[in-house]
């Protein structure tokens, strides 16, 4: 079973006066990755490399961001895989300390740097999600909401028209439970889109 993170974490290395921090956070996908990705580069404009490793299934990516292919993004992205973590990306943002490391030595800076990380981070099971949207009477939205909230799902969506709609994601293990629990208190009145 694949496990992704609980929460970010982060680490510091300083190799040869080159400080990498390193860090590891649960991500959707790629496209939050690579927002992610640019809000470091804002965070860090002095900064020489933002290398970064996505392990998201077809969306994974591996990037060296300048330095020499394949020592920066790769060794990140197989530390990943070697843990069995999927939807996480594993940045690292070096600052150049004067002093070069070599091939051999940015693969280990970059490789420790998301290996003490991932040391503090608690790992979870990834579980599927599945997202459901449900055209509501207005006399049925609070009953719905609390049923969301009671099921854990999160409320991505909503819209008042002739009818509520509410867009929301929950475990895909409890979708069918849910959904004929609301069937049922709704008298058939919730229409699922």
């Amino acid at each position: 079973m694949p496990f992704t993170l609980a929460a970010p974490v982060h680490a510091e290395l300083l190799i040869k006066k080159s400080r990498f921090l390193g860090c590891v956070e649960p991500v959707e996908g790629r496209a939050q990755a690579k927002l992610r990705v640019a809000q470091l580069r804002t965070e860090h404009p002095s900064a020489a490399h933002v290398c970064w490793a996505l392990m998201a299934g077809g969306d994974s990516a591996a990037v060296d961001d300048g330095e020499p292919s394949g020592t920066a993004g790769r060794p990140m992205l197989e530390v990943l895989r070697h843990q069995g973590l999927e939807s996480v990306l594993a940045s690292v943002v070096r600052y150049f300390g004067g002093v070069k490391l070599g091939a051999g030595g940015l693969v280990r800076a970059y490789t420790d740097a998301v290996a003490q990380a991932l040391a503090g981070a608690e790992k979870v099971s990834l579980q599927p999600m599945r997202t459901l949207q449900a055209l509501v009477p207005y006399a049925l939205e609070g009953l719905v909401r609390r049923e969301l909230a009671a099921a854990g799902a999160t409320l991505l969506e909503v819209a008042h028209g002739s009818l509520v709609t509410l867009a929301f994601r929950l475990r895909e293990a409890d979708a069918a439970a849910l959904a004929a629990r609301l069937d049922e208190a709704s008298q058939g009145r919730i229409v699922w889109a």
